[in-house]
């Protein structure tokens, strides 16, 4: 086993082990770090971190039935079933940026800024929200859109959902950070469900080696399990904590990577 593949299959366990600790996913952790390390092309990494992303939901969720925390089925079906309607815009507009400027570099670049942007306004709301008013919405249509929005925002970043997940669920549906949590990562499976289908249904699948998603998928999954037991030892305080360290570091990743990707491009 090469360098590369024992990189990958690192980077994406302890993704998806911290990841769903605090309902970032892990996509939000592997698509940047990847990209760091130059080692895959741009499209490829944005593939391949959604179907880890999507492994590590599906594991994650079974490993963690019955913790005692509530998957909040009436507020999180609607956000998850308008996040793959926006899954599917976001996939468009991915193939539509990649298309239009052909080059992998200007495609990092501008997936570096704006995942960049939305991880600090991100940060700066987690770390003031307890200052601020959050809300307890029970609007189906409402719910739909801000799911929407989510996926599409996923979608395009190939991040499979991220902290943004956690701030809206916080802002608009005033739970705790462990709910909030196992719910993000529920959304994410479905934004992750329809971006992986939609690239196999236009053939906009990127080249890639098999060892590198088999090794990325599994991963995903120990990753899930390993964090799902840690999980049941944190306090929601402890969650939060972790969130902040989390967002700190991917926040400084996409500094560097701002900066690798302009001067490539």
């Amino acid at each position: 086993m090469g360098p590369q593949y024992i990189l990958v299959f690192a980077v994406c366990f302890l993704a998806s082990l911290l990841g769903p600790l605090c309902g970032i996913g892990g996509g939000v952790i592997i698509k940047p770090v990847l990209d760091a390390f130059g080692i895959l092309p741009v499209s490829t990494i944005s593939f391949l971190s959604g179907c880890t992303v999507f492994s590590m939901s599906i594991a994650s969720l079974i490993r963690t039935r019955g913790n005692g925390v509530q998957l909040s089925i009436r507020t999180s079906t609607p956000l998850a079933l308008g996040a793959v309607a926006g899954g599917l815009i976001g996939k468009w507009l991915f193939e539509l940026v990649r298309r239009t400027f052909e080059n992998e570099s200007t495609l990092g670049l501008i997936q570096a800024v704006l995942l960049s942007i939305l991880n600090i306004l991100v940060f700066i709301y987690i770390c003031k929200k307890d200052k601020l008013k959050s809300y307890h919405t029970e609007s189906i249509p409402v719910a739909l859109i801000i799911g929407l929005a989510l996926g599409m925002i996923s979608s395009f970043l190939g991040i499979g959902g991220g902290p943004c997940n956690v701030a809206v669920l916080f802002l608009f549906f005033s739970m705790d950070a462990k709910t909030a949590a196992k719910n993000s990562i529920y959304i994410i499976l479905f934004s992750q469900a329809s971006s992986i289908i939609t690239a196999l249904a236009t053939h906009t699948v990127p080249d890639f080696e098999w060892p590198s998603l088999l090794l990325m998928a599994a991963g995903g999954v120990v990753g899930a399990i390993v964090g799902a037991a840690i999980s049941k030892r944190l306090s929601t305080r402890q969650v939060e904590v972790l969130l902040r360290g989390l967002l700190a570091v991917i926040i400084c990743i996409g500094f560097y990577n701002v900066f690798q990707f302009a001067v490539l491009a």
